[in-house]
């Protein structure tokens, strides 16, 4: 089963969650701190990280910061009592791939969990992708703008990619959030629109105007190119 890393300064939850985790089959090494957990996190072999926000030490943002800019693209999934519309934009945007307030009932912490594993286990493409200015790099996993590196964080990069896979095809935000993210839709959530706003910043010449990324009102979105 797959070995997750908790970094988790509340002893009670660390020790709750590595019963309920063990008793699910997975194997979980922890961390009380900042500065071991990046320490450990830095470390190949891990499947997933669950992160806390709120750390002595060393931020969870700033560990997950770290980990990105150092190119580990473990799945991290930031569990926080900062339940905040702000803090989860923080999150995703430092390369979070999902982000979990608490409290939170323990089946939808292995829901989640389940979901990112099975995205990290989908096979990478083979070749390049090239359409109009943008080429993306399956192998390396680098997007390219008129020959320039574009910094995606690992989401958009996946975002990109799915969409660019289906090329004049409408995807619906329910198919996305299952595909991309690996689980089901909620009524009211946003992070698709959140994610595509971020992405056209990076990879449209006119956000307002997007050629590549467009909104299909009332169905989803379409990659064209």
């Amino acid at each position: 089963m797959a070995l997750l890393l908790m970094i988790e300064d509340e002893p009670g939850l660390r020790l709750t969650l590595t019963d309920r985790l063990t008793a699910e089959g997975f194997t979980v090494e922890s961390r009380a701190d900042g500065l071991s957990g990046l320490a450990a996190a830095r470390q190949a072999g891990y499947d997933l990280i669950l992160l806390d926000v709120m750390l002595p030490g060393m931020d969870g943002f700033t560990i997950c910061q770290t980990l990105r800019e150092e190119g580990v693209d473990t799945p991290v999934l930031m569990l926080t009592a900062r339940g905040q519309v702000d803090d989860r934009v923080a999150g995703l945007k430092i390369g979070a791939d999902d982000y979990l307030p608490k409290p939170f009932h323990t089946p939808e912490l292995l829901a989640r969990i389940e979901a990112l594993l099975r995205r990290a286990k989908k096979e990478p493409l083979a070749e390049n992708l090239r359409i109009g200015d943008i080429e993306i790099d399956a192998r390396a996993a680098v997007v390219r703008r008129d020959g320039q590196e574009v910094a995606l964080s690992a989401k958009e990069y996946q975002l990109l990619r799915f969409l660019a896979q289906r090329r004049g095809e409408v995807v619906s935000r329910d198919i996305l959030l299952k595909e991309v993210w690996g689980y089901n839709a909620t009524p009211n959530t946003r992070t698709v629109d959140v994610h595509m706003t971020w992405l056209r910043q990076k990879m449209e010449k006119d956000p307002s105007a997007p050629v590549h990324l467009v909104t299909v009102r009332g169905m989803g979105y379409r990659f064209d190119g």
